[in-house]
C-alpha cells in the first residue's frame, strides 16, 4: 500500500468514526469544528484572505511540506516544482493538479468542492477544477498564491435527449441502428466559469493554520567525535 492508499485509507477511517460518534451528544458540532484535526485559522466566513498571502516561514522545505499535504488532501498532484529560499539563490515553486470531476451531495468525503451552492452546482451540472499554487520567495518569507479554476462540460447534445441518434419507426421499414449511434453525449470540451475563491479561501486557511499552529521540525545536529 502506497502512501496515497495509506493516507486515503486513514480519511475514511476518520470519517466512519466521525459518523459514529455524530449519534452521540454534541457530535456532529465536534466533527464539524475539528475538521479531522487540521490545522486551520478560524476566521470568520465574512472574513478574506488576500490571495496570495505573505508567510513568514524561513524554512522553504517545511513550507513546501504543508502545502503539498494541504492540496492532497483535495485534488491529485499532477506536476511541482519545490520552491527554495537558502543561501544559493531564491527559486519560485508552482504546483499543478490534476482535473477533478466536482464532488456532489453524494460524496461528502470529498473536499474539492464546498458544500451549499458549488455542491449543488456540481450534482445538477459536470463540473471540474483545477487548482495551480505558486510559491515566490521574498524578504518577509514567502509569497502564497492559490487558484482554482472551475470548468462547465460543453456536450453535443442534453443526456437523454433523441437528436442524432437512431430512432425506431413503425411504418414497415426495417431499421438497423448502429450502436455507436446510440449512446452518452459527447464532451466537445470545457468553457471556462469564475474561480472557485471560496475554495481558494478554504485552501489558503489551512496551509497558513499549518504554518502558523505548528512549528517546525528541529533539525538534526550531527557531532563527530
Amino acid at each position: 500500500m502506497t502512501c496515497q492508499e495509506r493516507r486515503g485509507f486513514l480519511k475514511r477511517l476518520a470519517i466512519l468514526a466521525g459518523l459514529a460518534t455524530c449519534s452521540s451528544a454534541g457530535g456532529c458540532s465536534y466533527l464539524q469544528q475539528a475538521r479531522f484535526l487540521i490545522p486551520s485559522i478560524p476566521l470568520d466566513k465574512k472574513t478574506q484572505l488576500s490571495n496570495p498571502i505573505t508567510l513568514g516561514v524561513n524554512d522553504s522545505e517545511f513550507l513546501w511540506n504543508q502545502v503539498v499535504d494541504t492540496v492532497e488532501d483535495y485534488f491529485k498532484i499532477k506536476s511541482e516544482q519545490r520552491a527554495s529560499r537558502d543561501a544559493t539563490g531564491w527559486l519560485e515553486g508552482r504546483l499543478e493538479t490534476y482535473p477533478e470531476i466536482g464532488a456532489t451531495f453524494l460524496e461528502p468525503w470529498r473536499k474539492d468542492t464546498a458544500f451549499g451552492f458549488q455542491r449543488m452546482q456540481s450534482t445538477l451540472q459536470t463540473m471540474r477544477r483545477t487548482c495551480f499554487i505558486r510559491v515566490i520567495p521574498i524578504e518577509q518569507g514567502f509569497s502564497v498564491a492559490v487558484e482554482v479554476i472551475k470548468e462547465l462540460e460543453d456536450v453535443d447534445r442534453s443526456q437523454y435527449s433523441s437528436e442524432g441518434s437512431a430512432i425506431a419507426r413503425h411504418d414497415g421499414s426495417i431499421v438497423r441502428a448502429t450502436p455507436g449511434l446510440v449512446g452518452q453525449p459527447i464532451t466537445l470540451g470545457w468553457i471556462r466559469q469564475e474561480n472557485d475563491t471560496e475554495l481558494e479561501q478554504r485552501i489558503l486557511r489551512e496551509i497558513l493554520g499549518r504554518t502558523t499552529n505548528v512549528s517546525p521540525p528541529r533539525r538534526a545536529v550531527r557531532t563527530y567525535k
